[in-house]
This record gives structure tokens, C-alpha cells and sequence, in this order.
């Protein structure tokens, strides 16, 4: 695929600006790292987004999850490597990130709120809305897929 837009171009901008504080907001909420780099993955598998995926794929390696369990992400529901937690954030990943097809089921909402409470189910599903707005702008603009490379902080 040949890029359309650098968005590396545009990181100083106010609108990605806004972006990269969502992000940060999520990352100071509380919620687990791990997690939130699972909903990154999942969320750009059910879009396709290429670049996202490699990007974080490699952010979680780098931050010591389990090959494993990035491999078999996709298919999660039929693996025993996930816990409960990571399993109703995953699932609310998928309706969120799909909503068109169900909405959000009221016994969805409340397997996932049970398991999270109200201030960490708000964080999780900013970080869901986070990762879906940074999906629709990769597919949009086509970065170079494979050149995003982990920061030696990321690892820290």
C-alpha cells in the first residue's frame, strides 16, 4: 500500500496533541498497562489496522507480555490464557469497537461493570475509544507498516 499522509507530520498538532493526552489519561487512570495494551491489539485486529497491530504487538513484547497471548489473542475466548478481568475488557473491546452490530447488551454492561466498578469501566472504555480513533486515522493516512520501532522507555 503506498502511505497517503505522514502522521508523524502532524504529532505537534492540537489534534493529535488531544489524542496523545486521552492516551495518558488512560495510562494515569489505573488501569493495568497489560490490559490496556490487549484492548490496543484487539481493537486493531477487528479494524485491520496494520500499522496499529505491529505497533503494538512490539509495545507489549517490549513491556513483557507473553508471545502466547498475543498470538492467540484473536481467538480468546478459546484459550485459558486470559483471566476474567482481561476477558469481560476484551469482550467489551469487541462491542464497543463493533457497536453498529449490537450496541452495548444491558447484560454485557453489567458482566463488565461487575468486574470493573464505574471508574475503572469508564477508563476502559476510554481506552477502547483511544485506540479506535488511532485505527481509523492509520487506515486512513497508511503509514509504513513494520517501521514503528519500541522507545527504550517503553520497555520501563
Amino acid at each position: 500500500m503506498t502511505p497517503r499522509i505522514d502522521p508523524a507530520k502532524y504529532i505537534g498538532s492540537g489534534l493529535t496533541a488531544s489524542l496523545f493526552a486521552m492516551g495518558h489519561e488512560v495510562e494515569k487512570s489505573g488501569l493495568e498497562r497489560s490490559l490496556f495494551e490487549l484492548v490496543k491489539i484487539r481493537a486493531s485486529q477487528l479494524n485491520g489496522c496494520a500499522y496499529c497491530i505491529d505497533m503494538h504487538t512490539k509495545d507489549a513484547r517490549a513491556r513483557g507480555e507473553h508471545e502466547q497471548r498475543i498470538y492467540a489473542l484473536n481467538a480468546w475466548r478459546e484459550t485459558p490464557f486470559f483471566s476474567a478481568r482481561e476477558r469481560a475488557a476484551l469482550e467489551w473491546t469487541e462491542a464497543l469497537t463493533l457497536i453498529a452490530d449490537n450496541h452495548v447488551p444491558d447484560d454485557l454492561y453489567d458482566r463488565v461493570h461487575a468486574e470493573f466498578g464505574d471508574d475503572a469501566l469508564v477508563a476502559l472504555t476510554f481506552a477502547v475509544l483511544v485506540i479506535n480513533c488511532w485505527n481509523r486515522l492509520s487506515i486512513s493516512f497508511r503509514p509504513v507498516v513494520g517501521s514503528y520501532q519500541p522507545s527504550a522507555t517503553t520497555a520501563a
